[in-house]
């Protein structure tokens, strides 16, 4: 099995797997801000886009505006960026779209990572300050990545045939609650012929009502044409009033409303849940590449 991650040498990881796994891993941090990037790994990508933000923020320094300061949580389940007060979610990066995590080998403060965007699909590149972790904490997402790739193949991998056969049951489900409809719809419009027919052969001069028919059960058939009618039964009484059909909730032959397992667990699965799985498993085996590098070009990269 190839790796789906590459790490500097000799470096270890900084936690033990249930710190990932059970909880998260803060970190505090200045954000620099994020920014477009063609490309999904590379250095001189990370580095282009560092000195971009570096000289932005350069010039809301001279204007009297604070870096913004954010707390990182890192877990298995991705790495998240708060507001550190209201601890308010500002962006959560999923670790199946990080793509490529990087620190400065010379400023231990300034480190960066490129993440897929989940609405525009877009390549983000996220740079920070993170006062002397920098390296610490790319390998603790390198780290939450290995953890999360590993669980990926434990469970969701091997639960992908599983979930197609539920999405191919479910279809199925729907097909036949279509066709049941369609049997229903054909079978009242012939009721409403058959009807229609005895109405129209009764004798012209007959003064005496013609007693309904019967079906095997000795019910009379259900008419929309009839059902507010003053026929009384046999035994004398009135038949109570059929109530009207509705069509806006389809229902089974047992009169259930459809089962949908996507929708159970109050949204516990996507809508496209197998898209959502071969998105991870893509995102995974592109892996995640770490690297050390030198982002500070000139004096002026080196402070922010």
């Amino acid at each position: 099995m190839n790796r789906a991650f590459s790490r500097k040498k000799d470096k270890t990881w900084m936690h033990t797997p249930e710190a990932l796994s059970k909880h998260y891993i803060p970190y505090n941090a200045k954000f620099l801000g994020s920014t477009e990037v063609e490309q999904p790994k590379g250095t001189e990508v990370v580095r282009d886009a560092v000195r971009k933000l570096k000289f932005a923020r350069h010039i809301k320094k001279s204007e009297g505006q604070k870096i913004p300061k954010v707390e990182l949580q890192i877990s298995i389940y991705g790495v998240k960026i708060l507001e550190p007060k209201t601890k308010e979610v500002q962006h959560n990066c999923q670790l199946h779209r990080i793509s490529f995590c990087a620190d400065d080998k010379t400023d231990k403060r300034i480190f960066t990572f490129i993440c897929k965007d989940s609405e525009s699909n877009k390549h983000l590149c996220y740079v920070f300050d993170s006062e002397k972790c920098a390296e610490e904490i790319t390998l603790t997402i390198g780290q939450a990545f290995d953890l999360a790739y590993r669980k990926f193949l434990e469970s969701g991998g091997k639960d992908v045939e599983t979930r197609k056969q539920i999405a191919g049951l479910q279809k199925r489900i729907q097909d036949l609650e279509t066709e049941n409809m369609d049997l229903k719809n054909k079978v009242q419009d012939l009721e409403n012929q058959l009807r229609i027919t005895q109405v129209s052969t009764s004798p012209a001069g007959s003064v005496t009502p013609k007693s309904p028919s019967t079906d095997i059960f000795d019910m009379i058939p259900f008419s929309p044409i009839s059902h507010q009618s003053s026929i009384p039964t046999r035994n004398g009484t009135q038949p109570p009033p059929v109530p009207s059909r509705s069509t806006e909730i389809k229902r089974d032959l047992f009169g259930a409303e459809p089962f949908d397992p996507f929708n159970c667990g109050a949204g516990d699965f996507p809508p496209d849940i197998q898209s959502k799985l071969d998105e991870m498993q893509e995102g995974f085996k592109m892996g995640l590449t770490l690297e050390g590098t030198v982002f500070c070009l000139d004096p002026l990269d080196s402070r922010c």
